[in-house]
């Protein structure tokens, strides 16, 4: 006589495997931010940029899977924070880094010394990342929209540098190899990511164009953009979408 399999057993294991697709998920998406770590450090920036759109990827996928698979879990959060921290908290502050150090320092700094200390001025976007997300696990005002820039939207914006020098390197070289503009736009983007500027949230609510105009509106500037300027589009959708958030915000008060 065979025993009958527990099903409160069979249930169990079921479950817990269930709760493990989204963290498998969400561990691909660190796995791709360290190996674009590597790619930086082997000067294959293009190579970094492409990683990290694969770990956004992964990173829009472990949470859509765990809303339809119904599980949460205390440890999927905290996993979610520290593959992020790693794809888009140290990855865009080593990019920029190494953007940085192919640039002229020179020109603005005659010390040496002084220049081997500002060239990791960079990971103030590594700091600032990671103390949005953080901020962003305690914070409950987060929960059907964002206040600061997301961490993927503004890595996203930094790999677009290296992919619009591969583009066209003499059209953008001197603006994005400039130090003058690595060192503003790196206090600029720490900046947006604490700030309490609130930003709506690309999930749709319904299909209706008057419950989501502003995400249509931003998905139509995308799909005109994209097909002309390729990488060099993606500076101006998140500009775009800042903006977009901004009269979104001024309409609600106004309407308030």
């Amino acid at each position: 006589m065979f025993e009958k399999p527990n099903e409160k057993l069979i249930l169990s294991h079921m479950n817990f495997i269930r709760q493990q697709i989204p963290n498998a998920l969400t561990c691909l998406n660190l796995f791709c931010g360290c190996v674009a770590s590597v790619m930086v450090f082997r000067n294959h920036l293009d190579w970094a940029a492409y990683l990290v759109f694969i770990a956004a990827f992964f990173d829009l996928l472990d949470g859509m899977v765990a809303r339809a698979l119904h599980v949460t879990s205390p440890i999927g959060k905290e996993l979610d924070s520290l593959a992020d921290a790693v794809s888009f908290g140290f990855v865009p502050g080593l990019i920029v880094f190494k953007l940085l150090q192919m640039s002229n320092l020179s020109t603005i700094i005659e010390s040496n010394s002084l220049r081997q200390i500002l060239q990791f001025f960079p990971f103030v976007i590594t700091v600032f990342s990671a103390l949005r997300l953080a901020k962003f696990n305690i914070d409950t005002r987060q929960s059907t929209s964002f206040i600061g820039l997301p961490t993927p939207a503004n890595t996203l914006l930094v790999v677009s540098f290296p992919l619009m020098l591969k583009q066209d390197l003499n059209a953008f070289g001197p603006i994005i190899l400039n130090p003058y503009f690595l060192i503003v736009f790196s206090v600029i983007c720490s900046f947006l990511l604490v700030s309490e500027l609130p930003l709506f949230s690309l999930k749709f609510k319904d299909m209706s164009f008057k419950n989501n105009k502003f995400q249509y509106i931003l998905l139509l500037i995308s799909a005109l953009l994209i097909p002309f300027f390729f990488f060099a589009a993606i500076p101006i959708i998140i500009g775009c979408y800042v903006l977009l958030s901004i009269i979104q915000n001024s309409t609600q008060k106004q309407t308030s």
